[in-house]
């Protein structure tokens, strides 16, 4: 009985065994041309992936050769059992938002316990972060367009757009803390009311 992929090295290697026979140096190589390094991680981790595949049955070994005096290479090819496996796990990837709960989402949760002034510069940091991440990848957009086919950029281009949204929702409670649109009253955070808008009161943030 296959088990279910659980992590996106192993199903980044399935996908790769889904299009042809390859070895795990091969696979390598295709990530590279492909620029999805980011989604593997280190030559390791794509090897022990390929070993947790083949133990829960969803590759197997297809030959073993060797060229001149090069180590014994293993060929892996997908089972049947794998293919399915992975066509069902990338359509609920594909369909089903992600539950997990992001770093920034709990730091934003446990924004009141800043000071408002501390809230801003962190903002403001964040917001110079995330632009030169955007002038970054908006680069390699660039660049590649021309090179690879826009199916392997995809992922970039979802990235981006992230990036670009998750900018202006910062420069913008940013702009709130500023202005006093936003400001958090400990006590009334405590009781769960709503403030008002205006200055913070005399105390801060919740200690």
């Amino acid at each position: 009985m296959a088990t279910v992929v659980a992590d996106l090295v192993g199903l980044t290697v399935l996908a790769l065994l889904a299009e042809r026979p390859c070895h795990p140096y091969e696979m390598q190589r295709l990530i590279r041309q492909r620029r999805k390094e980011q989604a593997v991680g280190s030559p390791r981790g794509l090897y022990r992936a390929v070993q947790r595949l083949e133990r829960g049955g969803l590759i197997e070994s297809a030959e073993v050769g060797r060229a001149g005096n090069r180590p014994e290479r293993t060929t892996y090819r997908i089972t049947a059992e794998g293919f399915e496996q992975f066509q069902h796990q990338l359509d609920d990837l594909l369909a089903v938002p992600d539950t997990d709960q992001p770093t920034f989402t709990t730091a934003v949760a446990l924004l009141a316990h800043l000071s408002s002034e501390s809230a801003i510069r962190a903002l403001e940091s964040r917001a110079v972060l995330l632009s030169g991440q955007i002038a970054e990848m908006a680069a390699q957009l660039a660049g590649l367009g021309p090179i690879l086919h826009r199916v392997l950029l995809v992922e970039l281009e979802y990235l981006l757009a992230l990036r670009r949204t998750e900018l202006e929702w910062v420069r913008a409670l940013r702009s709130d803390i500023a202005d006093g649109t936003l400001n958090w009253d400990a006590e009334a955070i405590r009781s769960g009311t709503a403030a008002p808008p205006g200055p913070v009161p005399e105390g801060g943030p919740m200690t």
